[in-house]
């Protein structure tokens, strides 16, 4: 074991799907939180048990542009359903993520709306009585921070993570290096990499371990999706994220591919008992 590690939870939306629940885009696992409760907080209860400390609230797409009128109600009951699932004891983080597709940076609207749109979502979660805000898979410096932004002023610890898209190809070089100093700079107290090919990680957070302009804490949770033909059992994966604690990550968690058994797994590698 190793002390420290911050063990967070993995994905909704690919369990969901794993489970036969057709999440139609832009709604997503929005759509789970109001056809399917009881997969969402099953999904939930399964990483409680594997063991991970944080659990990330289904609001990825509880946003008005993606669902409508109704986006508070169901921001407030995916909060819930997180809240069901967990029990006691865990930390509930609200999921602020990018206002339109994660991989189309190109897409990122004008800065009003971005401003108007994560505000609001921000102080949703916040009202809902979250512990944390994950700023999550964001691919552009500008739309993340105006999201650390909105989700700083809430006055709740905030999460900043970025993707590297489906090649690895974004925030390359000094990018990783400007967006952590963007993060920190807006209030984020941790920087994750996520929704990244897990063989990129490492690489980027070597060179972010010693960089001082940063949130104080480093992460990673990574995405098995991308690295088609490669396996990514749960062993494979703890292998990867060795990597990414050697380089420095005092959070490590799962994202799309992942299952609870990766979570279970990390908690055997990295857990605090």
């Amino acid at each position: 074991m190793t002390p420290g590690i911050t063990l967070l939870d993995g994905p909704m939306g690919t369990e969901l799907e794993r489970l036969g629940i057709v999440l139609p885009a832009p709604a997503w696992t929005a759509v789970a939180v109001r056809d399917h409760a009881d997969a969402v907080r099953d999904v939930h209860t399964g990483y409680a048990r594997a063991g991970a400390d944080v659990h990330t609230a289904a609001t990825f797409r509880t946003t008005e542009r993606a669902v409508g009128a109704d986006w508070r109600a169901l921001a407030r009951r995916a909060v819930e359903l997180c809240r069901e699932g967990v029990g006691e004891g865990p930390r509930i983080a609200g999921s602020i993520a990018p206002l339109e597709d994660c991989y189309r940076p190109d897409l990122t609207p004008d800065d009003d709306a971005l401003h108007r749109e994560h505000d609001a979502l921000a102080r949703c979660l916040a009202d809902a009585e979250v512990d944390l805000l994950l700023v999550e898979t964001m691919p552009t410096l500008r739309e993340l921070a105006v999201a650390v932004r909105a989700a700083s002023l809430t006055e709740l610890p905030v999460w900043a993570g970025v993707t590297l898209g489906p090649e690895g190809a974004w925030f390359a070089g000094d990018d990783i290096l400007r967006a952590a100093a963007l993060a920190a700079e807006e209030g984020a107290h941790t920087f994750l990499v996520n929704c990244t090919a897990p063989r990129f990680v490492a690489p980027l957070l070597e060179r972010l371990e010693p960089f001082t302009e940063r949130p104080p804490v480093l992460g990673a949770y990574a995405n098995t999706v991308f690295e088609e033909g490669e396996r990514h059992d749960p062993e494979a994966y703890v292998r990867e994220a060795a990597r990414w604690v050697e380089a420095g990550a005092d959070v490590v968690g799962g994202c799309c591919g992942t299952t609870a058994a990766h979570v279970a797994a990390l908690r055997e590698a990295f857990g605090r008992g």
